[in-house]
């Protein structure tokens, strides 16, 4: 009787170490073992709006002087995206299928039972409708942006407008020179034109041009009268 036992120990120690694989139930012939997996899939879609900033706004005085002042820049945007699959169906057909297992076996009464096999496999029994989440999608984005951008010396910035205003100042007066030179020249000439009665035609388009040109204290003209010799009465 003890070596019996321990016979039956060791049958007990051998099924500890070497346990039998559990089987699974079966539907139809097929392994039924659990074996999720896990499917994801996405799309991603990246949008961009560059924004290029453009020069300081460089203002010219002459004589090499130059100011750059503060500049904006307004950039408007349109953005527009669309997706959508072909042919569109919003609905679609759902099998259901005929599992039924009643036969193939027999219980100890002789019954009929079923043996893990489909009675009729691939027997579809009806359709059901089933919405596919199928749907076009649309995006449209508008806006715009603005930057500021302004020089940070403002001493260089003041004495450069310094600089521009005096730089004006003298182009002013270098043109009124110029002017007065210009009417003085033409005061003088159509003056002495005048002395020599030469003038333009009142029907000249350049009648003008000397039309407000006044000679004052014209000089005398003096014209020599000669006399024959004179007889005196007796």
């Amino acid at each position: 009787m003890l070596k019996l036992n321990r016979q039956l120990v060791s049958v007990l120690s051998l099924g500890l170490l070497f346990p039998h694989p559990a089987l699974s139930e079966t539907v139809g012939g097929v392994s039924a073992t659990a074996n999720p997996v896990a499917n994801s899939s996405g799309s991603v879609t990246n949008q961009a709006v560059q924004v290029l900033q453009g020069p300081y706004i460089t203002n010219t005085y002459g004589g090499g002087v130059q100011c750059q002042g503060p500049t904006m820049n307004f950039t408007p945007f349109v953005t527009a995206s669309a997706s959508a699959q072909k042919p569109f169906e919003p609905f679609f057909d759902d099998p259901v299928y005929d599992v039924t297992d009643n036969f193939g076996a027999f219980d100890d009464d002789g019954r009929p039972i079923g043996d893990g096999i489909l009675d009729n496999p691939g027997d579809i029994l009806f359709t059901k409708r089933t919405r596919t989440g199928q749907k076009d999608n649309y995006s449209l984005g508008v806006g715009f942006s603005i930057t500021w951008s302004r020089p940070l010396d403002t001493k260089l910035q003041n004495l450069c407008k310094q600089a521009a205003q005096s730089q004006i100042e003298l182009t002013q007066q270098v043109v009124s020179s110029k002017r007065l030179e210009f009417e003085i020249a033409r005061l003088k000439n159509c003056g002495d034109l005048m002395l020599k009665g030469i003038q333009f035609s009142p029907r000249s388009p350049y009648y003008k041009i000397c039309q407000d040109v006044l000679v004052n204290n014209p000089p005398g003209h003096v014209h020599a009268i000669s006399s024959g010799p004179s007889s005196k009465p007796e």
